[in-house]
């Protein structure tokens, strides 16, 4: 909501916002709707389970992404900007190296999605959304450690943070990196 109030500042803003239909998705697409429709924003969300059906091999957060990002390509022509922060960039990157690739969240993930806050951590995000009185709601799933995000999230991150204080910053400069493609 950060990013929507802070875009919505200088641009004509078309919110999407996707419902993967579990028990916190209704209640975030009413807020979102909610806040939409108080700032006059028009918006956009799917109707949750008319997607594809998940394939075997796919783990439960790897087919919602797919299903997410398959959705936000279709739905519009327009370019879309995503909420993806430095934590994100962090959580992935130490993910993705306990499978031997370490990997960062690009910045386009084709020549219409962008992830321009890759730079920002999500406590500034919060930040903003408090100073600004825009309000935010945190997904109740998101604290469930069955997923593998989460798990990164809350359980090694504090025990990353001890072994290296500065990830956030060895990260940003990957990050950067990245950006200078563009």
């Amino acid at each position: 909501m950060a990013i929507v109030d802070f875009l919505n500042r200088k641009h004509d803003v078309f919110v999407l916002h996707f419902n993967h239909g579990t028990k916190h998705g209704d209640k975030a697409m009413q807020f979102v709707e909610k806040y939409c429709k108080e700032k006059d924003i028009p918006w956009l969300t799917n109707i949750p389970g008319n997607t594809r059906l998940k394939e075997a091999k796919e783990s439960q957060e790897e087919y919602w992404r797919n299903v997410r990002y398959d959705w936000l390509e279709r739905c519009t022509e327009r370019d879309v900007i995503t909420g993806h922060h430095l934590d994100d960039c962090v959580e992935t990157w130490v993910w993705s190296s306990m499978h031997g690739t370490g990997k960062i969240i690009p910045y386009s993930r084709n020549d219409r999605v962008f992830r321009p806050f890759r730079l920002n951590r999500k406590r500034d995000l919060e930040l903003w959304a408090r100073l600004n009185n825009v309000p935010f709601i945190e997904d109740d799933s998101n604290k469930d450690t069955c997923y593998t995000r989460n798990y990164i999230r809350h359980d090694m991150m504090p025990n990353v943070l001890k072994v290296n204080p500065g990830i956030h910053k060895t990260i940003a400069k990957k990050v950067r990196a990245d950006a200078i493609k563009f």
